[in-house]
């Protein structure tokens, strides 16, 4: 998530250790940091129960991703400047009930769109959660233990791939799909209480103005633009006004938007630091590579669902060496990013997310799963040796208060990258999967037609479908072909887009480079600068 500037430097005590007061703040902001990482993994295997449930296109329900995501680039940056002028346990706490009431109107959602209403709402809260939560440890702690608090908040962020998506598939398979949001309202609660109890009173110290302007220009923009996007499987062409007219107005706004931000002192994104080359160069890099990676990650866990039949928990457990791979190379990234060029890790890193990736634009029915599940270990293992690396190269040149807007910049576009890789990626695979033969004279309750891909896989997720279509199973098994087929061409298009990475990749710095990352601090104390991703 966004990074958050320290307040006033604190006298440097001779222990390094976190102390019981220090810690009993970290296990409220922890608590808040594993309800909103979770929620953004544990969605990903529901999208193909969102379908069946709402009778909605994967293109429709990936909104429920998108939205998400689209607020949380929404509030990144609002996050700093609402922290100095309400104060920080204020603010923590609305964010908290935020989530909490979100996730509790989700769980009642009646509607696909209420669904998407409601994640926008729970992303506007889970969105300052960790921003805020890391100026709360920081300013507990000190300047000088960013270090140790990092591996705490480290837990719930290598943990949440792995547990996300099997927490996900538990529920759902046990109880039902509005347990994945229900679960978030005791511990919210819980959270509520404990925030108030530990946390240290606000002292509210307004700063420099917000660019409210500059918000109602990019948010909506994206987000009229991406809706346009994800309309046109529904509609079938571009000339449709549903999806030529959003995608217009939502282009106009990000363009106006683009221009008006180099006026104001402070713009919500100061895109006057793309003037830095090595910025540029790593967010051109991390900003193509999330569309790519988020996007076509959605699908992982889909292709276990829709087209093998497995059930939820089963695909969550299927997606767990991703998560495993991440583990085991992020720390060693971490510790590689201050002594060895990105220029010279990351190729690298991409090159175990490409070969992964690869095997995944040969999928059908029937690959075998220790192939598949041995692909998403290595590209796991890319992934932990892509992320981090990238943010600090980014970060790595800047100097003085361009650290921490450089920050919110790389953050915005590292959420905005996941947006468009979600809308993108599932409005090309519910094209291919509507490009699939039509079975004569069968109809959804909608009136379209039943195509042998969307049969096969509806009669994979709830075989009791087969009585209501008696049909030849001929057209069962072909339809999983067709639904394989449209699954790796989508992949095709992800595999695509990594290559894509390597180019602006190569010219990722090979030399060792003085980092401004260190902030002069009275008395000669050197601080990091603390870099949180979401």
């Amino acid at each position: 998530m966004a990074q958050q500037s320290v307040a006033t430097p604190q006298p440097v005590p001779t222990s390094d250790k976190l102390d019981a007061a220090v810690l009993k703040v970290a296990g409220v902001v922890v608590l808040g940091a594993i309800m909103s990482i979770l929620d953004v993994t544990v969605v990903s295997v529901a999208l193909p129960t969102f379908q069946s449930e709402f009778d909605a296109s994967y293109a429709r329900v990936a909104w429920t991703m998108t939205g998400y995501t689209l607020a949380l680039a929404t509030v990144i940056p609002l996050s700093g400047w609402a922290a100095d002028r309400f104060g920080t346990k204020r603010l923590y706490m609305i964010a908290l009930a935020l989530f909490t009431i979100g996730s509790g109107l989700c769980a009642t959602a009646d509607t696909i769109g209420e669904l998407i209403g409601y994640r926008v709402l729970q992303g506007l809260g889970g969105g300052m959660l960790m921003p805020i939560g890391m100026t709360i440890m920081t300013r507990a702690a000190g300047p000088h233990r960013i270090g140790r608090l990092m591996a705490v908040l480290g837990i719930p962020m290598l943990l949440g791939p792995i547990g996300g998506p099997i927490l996900g598939g538990w529920l759902i398979d046990v109880a039902s799909w509005h347990w994945i949001f229900l679960i978030n309202l005791p511990i919210g609660l819980i959270a509520l209480v404990y925030a108030q109890l530990a946390l240290p009173k606000d002292s509210p110290e307004p700063s420099e103005s917000f660019d409210f302007l500059g918000m109602l220009m990019l948010s909506p923009g994206l987000a009229l633009f991406l809706y346009g996007v994800s309309t046109l499987p529904e509609a079938g062409t571009f000339a449709d006004p549903e999806v030529w007219l959003p995608m217009l107005v939502g282009a106009a706004l990000v363009v106006a938007f683009v221009r008006y931000s180099f006026k104001p002192r402070h713009p919500l994104l100061d895109l006057r630091l793309f003037r830095n080359r090595n910025l540029t160069i790593a967010s051109v890099t991390l900003f193509v590579f999330i569309i790519a990676f988020m996007g076509a990650g959605l699908l992982f866990p889909s292709y276990f669902l829709q087209v093998r039949g497995e059930t939820t928990l089963t695909a969550g457990l299927l997606m767990a060496p991703q998560g495993l791979g991440a583990m085991v190379t992020m720390p060693i990234a971490g510790m590689l990013a201050d002594k060895v060029p990105v220029g010279r890790t990351v190729p690298f890193a991409l090159v175990l997310i490409a070969a992964g990736f690869f095997t995944f634009t040969q999928v059908d029915p029937n690959t075998s799963y220790v192939l598949l599940c041995g692909s998403l270990f290595v590209m796991g293992l890319g992934m932990g040796g892509t992320m981090m690396p990238l943010m600090t190269s980014a970060l790595r040149s800047l100097s003085g208060p361009e650290v921490a807007r450089g920050s919110t910049l790389v953050n915005i576009l590292q959420q905005i990258g996941g947006s468009i890789g979600a809308a993108v990626m599932s409005v090309i695979l519910t094209n291919e999967l509507n490009d699939s033969r039509p079975i004569p004279g069968a109809v959804d309750p909608s009136g379209n037609p039943v195509t042998e891909a969307g049969l096969a896989i509806a009669v994979q997720q709830r075989p009791e479908l087969a009585q209501q279509f008696p049909v030849d199973p001929s057209f069962i098994e072909r339809g999983l072909d067709y639904a394989a087929d449209s699954f790796a061409t989508t992949f095709w298009v992800g595999f695509a887009l990594v290559l894509v990475t390597f180019v602006p990749a190569a010219f990722l710095p090979r030399r060792r480079e003085r980092s401004h990352l260190l902030d002069d601090q009275p008395g000669g104390e050197q601080v990091k600068t603390p870099v949180v991703i979401h």
